[in-house]
């Protein structure tokens, strides 16, 4: 492996001093998109979906527990999932995800719910809750006929954010979508790997010549069989 220029302290600083002017510039691009975001027009939900959770059937509004907004997560953790062994697992990418969800008090002081949600029946989702470790709420979306709310906000073959706000008569928007690579940003193990020399170390990357790189998605397991692969 090639490595950068071996340097003395001040050539160092002033190499970060030049990087970091771009970093600010990142910054404030990204300010400026959630402010953008903040100003997105916002879609009036009248459809009535309805989900199961550990205390039984409860509406989409229930989902907000009584906070003005909600995060709704779309997770493949159900039976058919195609890179799964279930019952063992879900999808990898959605379980490493579920593996990274903070302590939620943080956003509940902000008025602000965050869920998941899938088609796995409550036991399967406690059972693997339990497995995995995860402590964030659970909420299964249950079949209807005219009202399929992974279908009707574009997360049914794929997983995806929905943010959504409640009024002070209880009526509910949409107001965003994340889905794809977009959904990076809520993965510390990316955003960390981002500031290491090897960063990610996926093919897809401008590395120098001679990085360790393998394909993406190739490396990602679930947290409790990485000592089952071999090197």
């Amino acid at each position: 492996m090639k490595t950068p220029p071996i340097v003395a302290a001040e050539e160092w600083d002033a190499a970060w001093q030049e990087m970091l002017v771009k970093e600010k510039e990142l910054m404030r691009a990204r300010d400026a998109l959630a402010a953008q975001r903040r100003r997105m027009p916002w879609m009036a939900v009248d459809k009535n979906y309805t989900f199961e959770g550990p205390e039984g059937r409860v509406s989409f509004l229930d989902l907000f527990d009584g906070r003005r907004q909600l995060i709704v997560y779309r997770a493949f953790i159900e039976p058919g999932t195609s890179d799964g062994d279930w019952p063992e697992h879900g999808c990898v990418g959605c379980s490493l995800m579920a593996d990274h969800v903070p302590n939620l008090a943080h956003l509940n002081a902000r008025d602000t719910t965050f869920v998941y949600v899938s088609r796995a029946s409550q036991a399967d989702l406690e059972r693997m809750k339990s497995k995995m470790g995860w402590r964030h709420p659970w909420y299964t979306i249950l079949p209807s006929k005219d009202a399929a709310f992974d279908v009707d906000f574009g997360v049914q073959d794929w997983h995806g954010t929905n943010v959504f706000i409640r009024d002070n008569e209880n009526r509910v928007y949409r107001t965003y979508l994340v889905n794809g690579r977009g959904d990076e940003v809520f993965v510390n193990t990316w955003n960390l790997l981002d500031v290491t020399p090897l960063g990610r170390q996926e093919d897809w990357e401008d590395s120098p010549e001679g990085y360790p790189q393998d394909p993406p998605y190739e490396w990602w397991s679930w947290h409790d069989t990485y000592d089952q692969r071999t090197p």
